[in-house]
């Protein structure tokens, strides 16, 4: 066998592990949170989602290396992945930040779907319905049928009342 073909086939490998991998974590981390934990399906699916984006990094760099990187240049795309990472938890009005405020409000903060919830701003206050809660905003629905959309690292910094939380 000659190099291309040994490539080809870790390759294959490693994309096939990395389904298989996918689909079982998936199966398993739905029935975790399901049975032990009741989180509700959207939250349950955002865990999904950031377990995917991991694993797909690792799957990236686990081709890389397959193909022939050398190890300092898989080691400076690591440390750039970090650093905007990184960059992420300190910077107030990045993208960035909104992911960042998007994990902490799934885990940290008491809105829910389906919540009914009043932004409490001097300038501008108003409420809705969370409709949706997504990596970088909060889709509110107001009374009118609009939708609002507030990034996540503004929720964050707002003070928030729950009119009728879920029930």
């Amino acid at each position: 066998m000659d190099r291309l073909e040994i490539q080809l086939i870790e390759t294959v490998a490693a994309v096939l592990g990395y389904v298989l991998l996918f689909f079982l974590a998936k199966n398993s981390i739905n029935n975790t949170l399901k049975k032990n934990f009741q989180i509700q399906r959207a939250r349950r699916k955002f865990v999904i989602k950031a377990f995917h984006f991991f694993t797909t990094i690792t799957l990236l760099v686990v081709l890389a290396a397959i193909w022939g990187l050398q190890q300092d240049e898989i080691a400076i795309f690591a440390s750039t992945i970090i650093t905007a990472l990184g960059i992420a938890f300190f910077a107030q009005w990045s993208l960035l930040s909104n992911i960042t405020a998007g994990v902490l409000l799934f885990f940290y903060h008491p809105i829910k779907i389906g919540d009914y919830i009043k932004v409490l701003d001097k300038e501008n206050p108003f409420e809705g319905e969370v409709t949706d809660l997504t990596y970088f905003f909060v889709y509110l629905k107001n009374n009118d049928g609009d939708i609002i959309t507030m990034p996540n690292s503004v929720i964050l910094q707002k003070a928030l009342s729950v009119v009728k939380p879920l029930e």
